[in-house]
């Protein structure tokens, strides 16, 4: 690190948990973000300001109005832009040393395959309960982190699976790939604070992964209640006959 990373990541440094090694680690990671919206949003700020090295984000929409109430990477000049660009200009603008690769598609086949096996977590900031099967498939495939976050009304929930680590269930254990689509906030609404909550939690998750430090919530559901302002946690147990992760 030269001096002005040292003086930018210090905050971080004088935490014994993280120190200059754990800094370096933030630096060299890469991390895969699915969705620039809601939760993408918060997520990518925080972990471009944290360090991360390298950071690759996919999504297919283009920016509008009724996105500024949440999405914070996009501001109300980017209305027409592409999502993933205005994301990368906020993100370069916040840490010009951070790598950001944009990409204006849904992450899907292939293609998702190839991302997820090159990244050391995955954060999955999408809406749709066919995305996140097709994320989670492939995490478990090759074994990558997995950050899952959810916001809707007033409600938050946030999980993180390790395929092949600590007895972890998968995405598909929580919930069937039969059950009906995801409900989502542009049909229910959403509160504003309650994506950004969701998707810093997620990048405190990733960030805990890379160093290696702390418990994170591998193998628990945390949820939000916004307008009570109460937190529950329910403990998740891998499914031996899991149609996805069953045979790890």
């Amino acid at each position: 690190m030269n001096d002005n990373q040292l003086l930018r990541y210090s905050r971080q440094i004088m935490l014994p948990q993280v120190d200059i090694e754990g800094q370096q680690k933030l630096l060299a990671a890469k991390v895969l973000i699915i969705g620039a919206g809601g939760l993408g949003s918060p997520a990518a700020i925080y972990l471009a300001a944290a360090g991360i090295g390298s950071i690759t984000i996919y999504d297919d929409d283009e920016v509008e109005l009724s996105n500024l109430q949440r999405q914070i990477a996009h501001h109300t000049l980017d209305i027409g832009t592409d999502k993933v660009i205005s994301t990368r200009e906020t993100l370069n603008k916040l840490n010009p040393d951070v790598n950001v690769k944009a990409v204006k598609q849904r992450l899907s086949g292939e293609q998702l395959d190839r991302e997820v096996k090159a990244a050391d977590v995955v954060l999955d900031c999408s809406d749709n309960f066919s995305t996140r099967f097709a994320i989670n498939k492939a995490c478990v495939n090759y074994q990558t982190p997995l950050v899952s976050g959810a916001a809707i009304r007033f409600e938050g929930q946030v999980s993180v699976f390790t395929p092949g680590k600590n007895n972890s269930p998968c995405y598909n254990c929580l919930y069937s790939s039969e059950g009906e689509e995801l409900q989502n906030c542009s049909t229910n609404g959403v509160i504003a604070p309650v994506t950004g909550i969701i998707g810093s939690i997620q990048a405190l998750e990733a960030m805990k992964l890379i160093i290696a430090i702390g418990e994170t919530l591998t193998g628990r559901l945390l949820i939000l209640d916004g307008l009570t302002m109460e937190w529950n946690t329910l403990k998740l147990k891998k499914n031996s006959n899991c149609p996805t992760c069953g045979r790890l």
